[in-house]
This record gives C-alpha cells, sequence and structure tokens, in this order.
C-alpha cells in the first residue's frame, strides 16, 4: 500500500471523525452540521479553497500540488447523507438522532475523503489540481445533480472525477469495479386504478378494482419475461397495494400501486415505461375501468467510462495486490449525474462480513480506512504525478 504508513498512523483520527458522524446522521439536504465539520476540517487542513452551499449543502475543497504544469484537475467525490433507519446496532456511538441512521455508510465515506485531503495538503506531492467533492442527498435527493446544475464541474475546471461506495461480503480492503453500466437507472411509478365500489355481495353491480389491478400486477411482470431481451436487465417490482376501502364487504373504487423499475440501458428505460402505461391502460379497458400512470424517471444508469477505469484498477492493485471484476448492481446511484458531466470511474471497497447496507444493523468498518484514503491519494499522484 504506497501510503499505508501515514494513513495507518491517521487512522485513529479519521476513525473519530467517522464515528461523530455515525452518531450525529443527517438525511438528505439536511445534512448542516456535517456539512459545516466537513468545512472546517478542510479549512484546518489548509485547502486553498473551502466553499459551501453548493448543491444547497454540498462542500467542495481545493488543494493545489506543488506544481501545475500538467493544468490537470481531478475531483474526488463522498456522500454525507444518512437514511431514515431505526438503528439496531447498540454501538456507544449509536445515532443519537430518532429514525435517522448512517445505514449505507456515507459517513465512511466521507471521513476518508477527510482523511484523504488531509494527506494531499501536507504533501501536495502532485502536479495539478485536486477538488475534494463532499455531496449531500445521495439517497434519492438527487445531491449530485444539483451540485453539477449549480456549475460545479466548470467552476472548478473538473476533468475527471472519481468516487467510492464501500461493499459489505468483500474481504475488508480489497476492491471490484467494472467498466460501462455499473449501477442501474432508478424509476418509481404511481398507478392508481378506478373501477365502480359496491357490496361484496354483488359483484356484478360493481367493476372489481381489486381483481382488475391484482390482474395488472402479475401483468407487469411479463416486461422482464416476455418483452426485454434477455441479456438485458430489467425489474420491475410493486411494492404497495392500497385500495380506497379496508372494509371486508366493500369492493373498493380504487386501488393505489407504488413500485420502482430498475434498469441498465436507455433503451430498455424506455421501453419499461411504455409497456407499463400500455399494460395498465389495456388491463383497465378489459375490465371497463380506467387508470392513471404517473411514471418518474429518478436517477440514471451509472456508466463507468473505459480508460478512467483500467486507471481506477490499477491504482486499486497498486493499493491492495487485486481488484476484482464487481458485478452489476441494481441499485441506484447519483454519481451517475457527475459521470455524465465528466469521465470517470466508481469503485467498491470491501467493507469485510458485516450487514448489508440499508439494514439497521450495518455499520462501516473502519478497518477500510486506510485502503479507502490510499485509493482516493494515490489516484491524485498516479494521475498527476509530481513533475
Amino acid at each position: 500500500m504506497p501510503v499505508k504508513n501515514r494513513f495507518a498512523e491517521l487512522q485513529a483520527e479519521i476513525t473519530e471523525w467517522r464515528r461523530d458522524i455515525h452518531e450525529n446522521p443527517e438525511i438528505l439536504f439536511e445534512t448542516h452540521r456535517t456539512s459545516a465539520l466537513v468545512a472546517e476540517k478542510l479549512q484546518a487542513f489548509g485547502c486553498d479553497e473551502v466553499v459551501t452551499g453548493i448543491g444547497r449543502t454540498g462542500v467542495v475543497g481545493v488543494i493545489k500540488g506543488k506544481s501545475d504544469t500538467s493544468g490537470k484537475v481531478i475531483g474526488l467525490r463522498a456522500d454525507m447523507d444518512a437514511l431514515p433507519i431505526l438503528e439496531a446496532t447498540g454501538l456507544d456511538y449509536a445515532s443519537k438522532t430518532p429514525g435517522a441512521m448512517h445505514a449505507c455508510g456515507h459517513d465512511g465515506h466521507t471521513a476518508m475523503l477527510l482523511g484523504a485531503a488531509k494527506y494531499l495538503a501536507e504533501t501536495r506531492n502532485f502536479d495539478g489540481t485536486v477538488v475534494v467533492i463532499f455531496q449531500p442527498a445521495e439517497e434519492g435527493g438527487g445531491g449530485g445533480k444539483e451540485m453539477c446544475d449549480d456549475g460545479m464541474m466548470d467552476r472548478w475546471n473538473i476533468q475527471e472525477v472519481y468516487g467510492m461506495h464501500n461493499w459489505p461480503g468483500k474481504p475488508v480492503g480489497s476492491f471490484a469495479i467494472r467498466p460501462g453500466a455499473f449501477f442501474a437507472a432508478t424509476d418509481t411509478f404511481d398507478i392508481t386504478f378506478e373501477g365502480k365500489g359496491g357490496h361484496a355481495a354483488k359483484p356484478q353491480e360493481t367493476i372489481d378494482t381489486t381483481v382488475m389491478t391484482a390482474q395488472a400486477v402479475l401483468a407487469l411482470q411479463t416486461i422482464a419475461s416476455r418483452n426485454a431481451d434477455p441479456v438485458d436487465q430489467v425489474v420491475v417490482s410493486v411494492t404497495s397495494f392500497e385500495t380506497s376501502s379496508h372494509a371486508f364487504n366493500v369492493i373498493p373504487q380504487t386501488v393505489a400501486l407504488k413500485g420502482t423499475v430498475r434498469t441498465m440501458s436507455a433503451e430498455m428505460r424506455d421501453l419499461a415505461e411504455t409497456r407499463i402505461k400500455e399494460i395498465c391502460a389495456g388491463v383497465a379497458a378489459t375490465y371497463g375501468g380506467s387508470v392513471n400512470v404517473d411514471y418518474h424517471r429518478g436517477y440514471p444508469v451509472m456508466v463507468n467510462s473505459e480508460e478512467q477505469t483500467a486507471f481506477a484498477a490499477d491504482v486499486a492493485r497498486s493499493v491492495s495486490g487485486t481488484c476484482d471484476d464487481a458485478p452489476l448492481v441494481m441499485g441506484g446511484e447519483d454519481f451517475a449525474f457527475m459521470l455524465e458531466e465528466r469521465p470517470g470511474a466508481y469503485i467498491l471497497v470491501g467493507n469485510g462480513d458485516t450487514a448489508m447496507v440499508h439494514h439497521p444493523e450495518y455499520n462501516f468498518n473502519d478497518e477500510a480506512i486506510p485502503a479507502g484514503c490510499s485509493w482516493w491519494a494515490e489516484i491524485v499522484e498516479q494521475r498527476m504525478p509530481a513533475a
């Protein structure tokens, strides 16, 4: 590990930062305390510029190398927000905010990037400029898009951007990555079927929305089994089925569905949206009812750039000795918005044998800190070697 010794020295300090952030989780754009802590530390490290309020509560720090003959500018991004989950770890530094928890390891991502920033500001052993990006609202709020919409990439002339996520089940400090499509596009839908409510003893006088909607739920599964190319990924999940009446003897007037669609290509995304609307309209017409479909596009497919992915994998191998081929991930990641604006790569770092992310017993593994910090630092030093 090229900078193992320095990050081994810093590990206890970085762990303290991480656990403080873990104890004080903040959701979506409400990362006021976390953002202030990040800005304060970046200023204390001696960053050349620290700017707050990018993408509402995002923070950007600029660190210039000993020289700048290359003219290169690299962005490194970590997410800061927590999840609306009640923590069940029993840790002495567990969340003090009821119903909020760092259940995805963003506390670890933020702490590791702070550690890398401290090291890079100390040594400045590179030729160019590094921009450290601390983003709010990854968990569904699209904070990455808001930071881009605020002009972050052009304001600091960022040319490449790199991100990282911890990964339970992989050995601590190991890495995995893949080029091209990596994390899925994540869309949602709200569907309301309307029929004619009435007494359950007289179904012939009604247009039964429960039967109609149940048929639609089953039919939506044919998008994956009969409309999609078998080698192209699509997941259509109905996650909520709610009738307008909860009585035993009433056929409800309306039934509302909610769900999510995960795809790995723009073409499949378009197909899924089209077929959901067509299938629901067809089912409603068959039963004599009506339907309203609201389809909401969320995060796009996250696509790693080929050349930057190969470089990121080489850096990972220099840190840990190996870098595995990562599987496709049907979860979403709003780093996708940054990769739409600039070439770059997103890598997974092993969290060990822990609970999976988004679980109330999950906890970021502090033993991954040296590897994560080292990868970020080496991205800068190897991409922009000192003149």
